[in-house]
């Protein structure tokens, strides 16, 4: 989660980008697009498809951006927009667990084989998990959202991201284990047997 003083430029940047400054958008773009993108990797699997619905996203934003009420929920409210582009993206594909596709920046700043090997593993378990496990892992761990501001983003009560947490851990653990001590081959093919949001 932002630290303190970055949530109040955030603020400051949506009223300015909602008052017509296109400086204060373009400061949010390039604030938030990185974290945008990378949520819809995760989402996705596919560097391709996250650049092009982040892309969608910052569409979506520019027209609903001056209906946003509280600017202190920004990156909540984005995050929601891109993980319902990301979802209706693996819908028109069937909900298939998308192929391991690393991303070609991933490994430019790892030192070491064997660490560049965990980051595989971890990214290629994370691909054969659902979407809405995959949305909870990634906004928990990865941006550092509270629960309270998960279940706001995705419109749920506390205690289901709490169990959707919960369970998402477990099935990683089973697909990260599987990975490490077999290989990919493990992997199931598709996430189909969880269901869907």
């Amino acid at each position: 989660m932002p630290n303190a003083v970055e949530q109040i430029a955030d603020q400051i940047l949506v009223i300015d980008a909602q008052s017509g400054k296109r400086e204060a958008f373009d400061m949010l773009v390039s604030r938030w697009q990185k974290r945008l993108w990378r949520h819809t990797l995760h989402l996705t699997g596919s560097p391709t498809a996250a650049w092009d619905i982040s892309q969608e996203t910052w569409l979506e934003i520019v027209r609903g951006l001056r209906r946003l009420n509280d600017p202190a929920r920004f990156g909540a409210w984005a995050f929601r927009i891109a993980s319902h582009k990301a979802y209706d993206w693996r819908c028109r594909r069937g909900h298939e667990c998308p192929p391991p596709a690393e991303p070609e920046h991933a490994h430019t700043v790892v030192a070491g084989q064997a660490e560049s090997e965990t980051i595989r593993d971890v990214q290629d378990a994370l691909r054969c998990l659902p979407a809405p496990a995959r949305t909870v892992l990634n906004l928990y761990y990865v941006e550092g959202f509270s629960v309270a501001e998960i279940a706001g983003m995705l419109k749920t009560p506390e205690g289901t991201v709490k169990s959707r947490l919960h369970a998402a851990r477990i099935e990683f653990r089973k697909h990260w284990e599987a990975l490490v001590s077999v290989g990919p081959a493990a992997l199931p093919a598709s996430g189909k047997e969880w269901p869907n949001e």
